[in-house]
């Protein structure tokens, strides 16, 4: 960059030189030919050390500012250009009026419309991409009905059962796999916890398994909400990006995507709600594992998880037993069913 700075030494001696005249009577010096040599001299040295005092700084600011731009997602980049655009014509508009006061403030408002234009628009990027949606989605059903998202958190890809589901083909669209969500499991894997290093290795297989193995397009979405810490707050913010839905098993994030107005896909209400029904006064086969919470009852499983109660069941443990079915009930952890062993309800 050396050749940056030589070039505004050469700027600063020929204004130094254009300015000479002015400089000289403005310190009540004699005007002469060698003072204005003089004065451009200083001039580009002054310039020239002002760069190698300054440029390393404004290297740095490029840098980084190229670096930002560059982990900008396409998304949010193309409104905050946009906005931007947008300010500058307006600076066009006002910069003729301004130039006539002065021209630096005529140069300082159009930076600072600039600048603003492109934060309004960085701000109003949601808002832009669902008002260009809704455009393209226009012209009396003839556009192609964008593919739908679907976006995995952390949680519903170390439980597993997403690899199943997309096996099965009820999953449509495009799976995301969030960049940020891949680095949360690279750091559970490289947890110094046996069980939680075990969660995210389980994790990547389950993740290499879908890309793999699976016939189900992956997304890996390489950006990131930097101005954002958490991780189901990046997610929420992904959903209304991409306008898709967040697929998981967290209540806590399911709660937090329903204030939002943010579609979700519970794998938990999935899997409560493909559960066999069972009936009051129905009759089934199980096989009491061991006791109850209550004096004499028995505790057994259908093959889905679901567990029964099984009133006088205790005497039973270890065995096959044919129940009939008196209550079910449904709570947030599932469902669970209450029987009596049918040769007592016989019996009665």
């Amino acid at each position: 960059m050396r050749w940056i700075q030589w070039i505004v030494a050469v700027l600063g001696g020929a204004l130094g030189y254009g300015w000479s005249d002015a400089i000289i009577r403005l310190l009540g010096i004699t005007d002469t030919k060698e003072m204005s040599y003089t004065v451009a001299g200083a001039s580009a040295l002054g310039m020239f050390l002002l760069t190698l005092i300054g440029m390393g700084l404004i290297l740095n600011l490029l840098r980084r500012g190229e670096s930002k731009l560059s982990q900008l997602p396409a998304e949010d980049l193309l409104p905050a250009a946009f906005g931007m655009v947008i300010g500058l014509l307006v600076s066009v508009l006002v910069f003729p009026a301004l130039e006539r006061i002065h021209v630096i403030l005529a140069g300082t408002v159009t930076v600072l419309l600039g600048m603003m234009g492109y934060r309004i628009g960085y701000q109003k990027r949601d808002e832009l991409a669902d008002l260009f949606s809704s455009q393209k989605g226009g012209g009396g059903g003839r556009g192609k009905h964008p593919e739908e998202h679907k976006i995995l958190d952390t949680s519903v890809i170390i439980d597993g059962r997403i690899a199943d589901i997309c096996k099965t083909g009820f999953i449509e669209g495009t799976l995301v796999i969030p960049e940020f969500v891949l680095e949360e499991l690279q750091h559970i894997a490289d947890s110094s916890d046996l069980l939680k290093r075990n969660r995210g290795r389980r994790g990547l297989d389950i993740l290499n398994k879908i890309q793999k193995e699976l016939d189900v397009k992956v997304l890996i979405y390489e950006g990131d909400f930097e101005e954002i810490s958490e991780v189901d707050s990046k997610l929420v913010r992904l959903a209304k990006v991409l306008q898709g839905k967040v697929i998981t098993n967290d209540f806590n994030l399911n709660k937090v995507c329903e204030l939002q107005g943010v579609s979700v896909l519970n794998i938990n209400d999935l899997a409560n709600a493909v559960k066999p029904v069972v009936l009051p006064g129905e009759e089934i086969l199980v096989q009491v594992i061991k006791d109850g919470k209550e004096h004499g009852q028995g505790v057994a499983y259908l093959d889905d998880g679901t567990m029964i109660v099984v009133e006088g069941g205790r005497d039973f443990i270890g065995s096959l037993l044919e129940v009939m079915v008196t209550s079910v009930l449904q709570t947030s952890a599932g469902r669970m069913i209450f029987a009596k062993p049918k040769l007592l309800e016989k019996a009665q």
